[in-house]
């Protein structure tokens, strides 16, 4: 069987996002094909992918290596997202199925339950979902993507502090659920906005240390991670 090279591309990128190859290290098609199991066709490919996407470069002499932004580059990421996001959310409350709406209510009831218990690994993951299904419900396939892919660079290149308020952060959550709801784009448009920025200024740009630079490349040197086969057809 042949494996899909998006399933090697979206393993390769949640390495690069997760930090197991540093900035400016190649990428050489023999260890990325060894270390997720495949060949080097799907892995080749991929490689195109990330490139396009900004995650990995080109370079005479080196071949593919983990791109690496500027502090300016980084900054822009976080303000294209405060134009898209409230654009998305204007589009939401235009677009939006029933079945999209049953799904952001649900997340936002789980969130101010974790939110409570104080649960902040939960909080980020139902936070991810939530933002994704906002942007799937602007009924615009290109504007999912790009919304999706601003986060996976922006999880790449800043360390995120978690809300001083989670109650209050899941709120607004509840808040553009409501907007989106009564088909209030503008009003939808706004509070995104606001929670945006607002989550913006719990960004730090990820620096780091030498030593743990040596804990990633030791990892990558030394395992495999087999690319995750679920749902693939035999």
């Amino acid at each position: 069987m042949r494996i899909p090279a998006h399933s090697v591309c979206t393993a390769i990128r949640d390495d690069i996002v997760a930090g197991v190859y540093e900035r400016g290290s190649r990428l050489t098609e023999e260890l990325l094909a060894r270390r997720y199991g495949v060949s080097r066709v799907p892995v080749r490919e991929a490689l195109r992918t990330l490139e396009a996407e900004g995650f990995v470069v080109t370079r005479r002499h080196a071949g593919a290596c983990v791109a690496e932004p500027t502090e300016q580059e980084a900054a822009d990421l976080l303000e294209m997202r405060r134009l898209l996001e409230p654009l998305g959310a204007s589009r939401a409350a235009q677009r939006r199925t029933d079945a999209h709406l049953k799904v952001l209510r649900g997340l936002v009831r789980l969130g101010q339950e974790r939110a409570r218990q104080g649960s902040s690994d939960d909080l980020r993951s139902l936070g991810g979902w939530f933002h994704e299904t906002l942007a799937q419900a602007s009924g615009s396939p290109a504007l999912t993507s790009m919304l999706t892919q601003l986060r996976h660079k922006i999880a790449w290149m800043y360390a995120v502090d978690g809300p001083s308020d989670p109650v209050a952060y899941w709120a607004e959550h509840g808040a553009i659920v409501d907007a989106v709801a009564r088909g209030d784009g503008e009003r939808a448009r706004t509070l995104t906005a606001l929670h945006t920025e607002q989550a913006d200024a719990g960004h730090r740009l990820r620096f780091g240390s030498g030593a743990d630079r040596a804990v990633r490349t030791d990892r990558v040197r030394n395992s495999q991670h087999p690319v995750n086969m679920t749902g693939l057809r035999h």
